[in-house]
């Protein structure tokens, strides 16, 4: 891979606090700034991004649908952002029905939702009935899902997808595995069970912030990229940058040197499949121009 290989970034974050409530940046003082277009295209100058996913960035509940609008409108600016992933409350089951009708009329830029779940604590929120079927209304829209989970809440998940088979679930930052401490298991056999569900596909994102920020070296991250590699196969992983949050624990070129490094041992189809092609099937990144 060379920096001119074509890259679609299928997990970029845009916030201005000024603009929109974040309450959770209010503890990082790193991120708890405007990351915006501008800052975007300097962090990642060098490489050839080709297109970029927005996902949602936990704003306040009241201004969810108000960030999708905005981004959508972001997109006049910058052709590459052609996909946005927005925030829908699905545990409301077939109430989300007006809110996936309003994110549709902003058009096909919407290509998925996500409802942040890594701080979900109670076991029994995975089995609400009305949560499986707020998941399952997603395929009349033709929305894929973006799992956003702690390794400890695989199995939970797992037994969600199994109940939405006509749902395309992407897991974003391999399930934010402990890599701090060098915890491969049970990771491993969650993994290997969720991948074992053919409608689920895997964002190799988010990484540096699980190992040590300060003191990470590509060799701890290696057994976990590896083993997301086997599991889920060339054609069933995509690129994530998590910019700008990765910048609690390097800068965006390390995270993509890491990366290249990682997968210069795989067929030229299987790389180009990782670094964009994968993103564009399966974010349907054709339709939104």
């Amino acid at each position: 891979m060379k920096p001119a290989t074509a890259i679609i970034d299928a997990h970029v974050h845009l916030w201005n606090p000024a603009e929109f409530p974040i309450p959770w940046l209010k503890d990082q003082p790193v991120l708890n700034q405007a990351y915006d277009l501008p800052a975007f295209q300097q962090q990642s100058a060098g490489w050839n991004i080709a297109g970029m996913v927005y996902v949602e960035v936990d704003v306040a509940p009241h201004f969810a649908l108000l960030e999708a609008q905005h981004v959508v409108a972001l997109a006049a600016q910058e052709p590459r952002l052609q996909g946005v992933v927005a925030a829908a409350p699905l545990e409301f089951g077939v109430l989300n029905r007006r809110l996936l009708d309003a994110l549709a009329a902003l058009g096909p830029l919407i290509k998925g939702v996500r409802r942040n779940l890594q701080g979900v604590t109670d076991p029994a929120f995975f089995q609400k009935p009305a949560l499986v079927q707020g998941l399952r209304l997603l395929a009349d829209y033709g929305y894929s899902f973006d799992i956003c989970i702690h390794h400890d809440q695989l199995p939970a998940i797992t037994a969600l997808v199994r109940q939405c088979p006509d749902v395309t679930f992407i897991l974003d930052h391999m399930a934010k595995p402990n890599i701090r401490e060098h915890l491969l298991d049970p990771w491993r056999a969650d993994i290997a069970a969720l991948a074992a569900l053919p409608n689920v596909a895997c964002k190799i994102s988010g990484l540096l912030t699980e190992a040590d920020p300060q003191h990470w070296q590509p060799a701890d991250l290696a057994p976990y990229i590896d083993h997301v590699i086997a599991t889920f196969g060339p054609q069933r992983i995509l690129y994530g940058g998590d910019w700008p949050v990765l910048r609690l624990a390097g800068s965006y070129t390390q995270w993509v040197e890491v990366l290249m490094a990682r997968m210069a041992a795989l067929p030229e189809s299987a790389q180009q499949a990782f670094w964009h092609a994968n993103a564009r099937r399966l974010y349907r990144l054709e339709q939104a121009r």
